[in-house]
């Protein structure tokens, strides 16, 4: 079983406004705006896993700045949940800089089926991750409703790509340690942040925090996959292709052939997920 657990799927009307929405909202603007850049829905998303032999998959938007559209993309992730609940669980997204509005937004989504908050892009959604004060309103609702929170990670070396961002390993760190008992998944291995649980006091920080290896073949050797569970815990590892920015099959290909144990690889592909938001 595969249980992909970082897609991105939005209205299929967003493909024909590029211009439009890139005038309202940064995160699209700076991610989507390209005609090249793939949007998918979830009949897309739905037709992948088919052909890739994915049983489930975690969707969600990305960290939008515009309510509007906010609004539109998680009404639709719990339009495409509710109509394929055997195969997709949504996550919502909000901007924590917009304070009770995505309170409010988050509670609406949770009302109505979606599991978990995120993707969050701090740098185009314009916080800061680290301010506890200004990140505890959404914060403070996702652990008492049992909600993941997903944040998009950045390596602080290595080559520059659209979208890398500065979240890296230090700002995660330190927003880490100001919500020890959230669930937090910090996605694209934590822009490295696993490889610091070398040091002692590092693990018992990240007791809570999952790694997730969306985009991993842009990123990393195959080796990235073994390296993270030794450190961080195989338990804590969960396959993510970030789908439609690369076929599922490529990651998919690249997490079997990295040489795991056959009881680390069936965690890695679906039993951390599935334990995780309760599948």
């Amino acid at each position: 079983m595969v249980i992909d657990a970082h897609c991105h799927i939005l209205p299929p009307s967003f493909s024909g406004r590029r211009a439009e929405i890139a005038q309202r909202d940064a995160t699209f603007a700076a991610l989507l705006s390209s005609p090249d850049a793939r949007i998918a829905s979830a009949e897309d998303l739905l037709a992948a896993m088919d052909r890739d032999g994915v049983e489930r998959a975690v969707v969600m938007g990305m960290g939008w700045t515009d309510r509007q559209t906010a609004a539109e993309a998680n009404d639709y992730i719990i339009e495409a949940v509710g109509n394929n609940p055997s195969r997709l669980t949504g996550f919502c997204s909000v901007n924590p800089a917009w304070g009770e509005p995505a309170v409010s937004e988050a509670k609406r989504c949770a009302a109505a089926g979606l599991v978990g908050i995120g993707e969050l892009h701090a740098d185009t959604q314009d916080f800061d991750i680290t301010d506890a004060a200004a990140m505890a309103p959404v914060m403070d609702l996702a652990r008492s409703s049992g909600m993941p929170v997903l944040v998009h990670a950045s390596e602080p070396a290595g080559h520059q790509y659209t979208g890398k961002g500065r979240t890296t390993p230090d700002k995660l760190y330190r927003f880490i340690q100001n919500f020890p008992g959230n669930v937090i998944i910090c996605a694209h291995w934590g822009g490295g942040l696993p490889f610091y649980s070398l040091m002692p006091e590092v693990p018992e920080v990240l007791k809570n925090v999952y790694f997730d290896s969306a985009a991993s073949p842009l990123l990393y050797r195959p080796e990235v996959f073994a390296t993270v569970a030794g450190l961080a815990g195989a338990g804590k590892v969960l396959f993510g292709s970030d789908y439609p920015l690369m076929d599922i099959s490529r990651p998919l290909e690249q997490a079997r052939s990295a040489g795991l144990a056959p009881d680390v690889e069936a965690g890695l592909l679906s039993g951390n997920a599935a334990k995780l938001l309760g599948l």
